[in-house]
C-alpha cells in the first residue's frame, strides 16, 4: 500500500524542501501553509499525489481536514511537525516578551501538534509510523532573545519524549536540522546576512536516511545523520 505523509508548514524554507525528497521518494503527501498563495506556488511543481490543504494548523477543522485528506490517500505512515512561528522581530528578551506573543508561540508549537498529533495516532499506530517534531538548538541553548520561541520547542521536545515512551510501537523523533538559509531566521536576524547558512535542501538526504534506517525515539540532529553511522 502507498506510503502518506503529512507535512506541515511546507509552503517554504524546510518544510518545501523535506516535501520534495519524500516526493522524490513516492510518497504521497498532505501539505499545509497558512498562506493559500505562497502553498499553491510550493504545489506546482510536485507530483499529482500531493494534495494542499491551506489553513491555520491551530485551527480544528483544518486539522480535521488534513487527517481526512491523509486517510483518502493511503496508508498513513509519516507526521512531519514543521508548522511553526518565530515571535516577535527583532527577538526581545524575556523581560519584555510580548505575553500575548508566548502564548501563540504554544499554541503554534506545542497544543495544535499534540492536536494533530492525537487525530493521526489511530493510523500510524498501525502502520508502524513515525512523528518527527521540528525542533532547534533554542530547545537547549540559552541564547539571549530567544526565551519565547526556544521554550515552546522545549516543550515540544518534553511532548515528543512523552510520547515515544507512552507509545513504544512508534517512532517519535525531536530533529534539530541545523542553522538554515530560510525566511523564518532571517527574520531573526532582520538586517544581517545570513548567506552563509546552508540551503535547507542540504538536509534533506540525512532527513531520508533517517526514515530509512528508523533509529530509536530520540533528539536528533540532522547534521549527525550526515556521517556514516547513526547512533542508537
Amino acid at each position: 500500500m502507498t506510503r502518506t505523509a503529512i507535512v506541515t508548514g511546507a509552503s517554504r524554507g524546510l518544510g518545501r524542501a523535506l516535501a520534495h525528497g519524500l516526493a522524490g521518494q513516492g510518497w504521497r503527501l498532505v501539505i499545509d501553509a497558512r498562506d493559500a498563495d505562497a502553498l499553491a506556488q510550493a504545489r506546482w511543481d510536485l507530483p499529482d499525489a500531493v494534495v494542499a490543504v491551506p489553513g491555520d494548523i491551530t485551527d480544528p477543522a483544518h486539522r480535521a481536514a488534513l487527517i481526512a485528506e491523509a486517510n483518502r490517500l493511503g496508508r498513513l505512515e509519516l507526521l512531519v511537525h514543521n508548522a511553526g512561528r518565530l515571535g516577535p522581530s527583532p527577538l526581545p528578551p524575556l523581560a519584555t516578551f510580548p505575553l500575548d506573543a508566548v502564548r501563540d508561540l504554544v499554541e503554534v508549537t506545542l497544543v495544535a501538534p499534540l492536536a494533530l498529533t492525537q487525530l493521526a495516532l489511530p493510523a500510524l499506530r498501525g502502520n508502524d509510523g513515525a512523528i518527527v517534531a521540528i525542533t532547534s538548538d533554542a530547545a537547549v541553548e540559552a541564547y539571549p532573545g530567544w526565551g519565547g520561541y526556544g521554550a515552546a520547542k522545549a516543550a515540544l521536545e518534553q511532548a515528543a519524549r512523552v510520547l515515544a515512551a507512552e507509545e513504544p510501537a512508534l517512532r517519535v523523533w525531536s530533529v534539530d536540522p541545523g542553522d538554515l538559509r530560510t525566511q523564518m531566521h532571517q527574520e531573526a536576524f532582520p538586517g544581517e546576512d545570513i548567506s552563509d547558512r546552508p540551503l535547507p535542501e542540504t538536509v534533506v538526504p540525512p532527513f531520508l536516511r533517517l526514515l530509512a534506517e528508523r533509529p530509536p525515539s530520540g533528539r536528533l540532529r540532522l547534521a549527525d545523520l550526515a556521517s556514516p553511522a547513526v547512533a542508537a
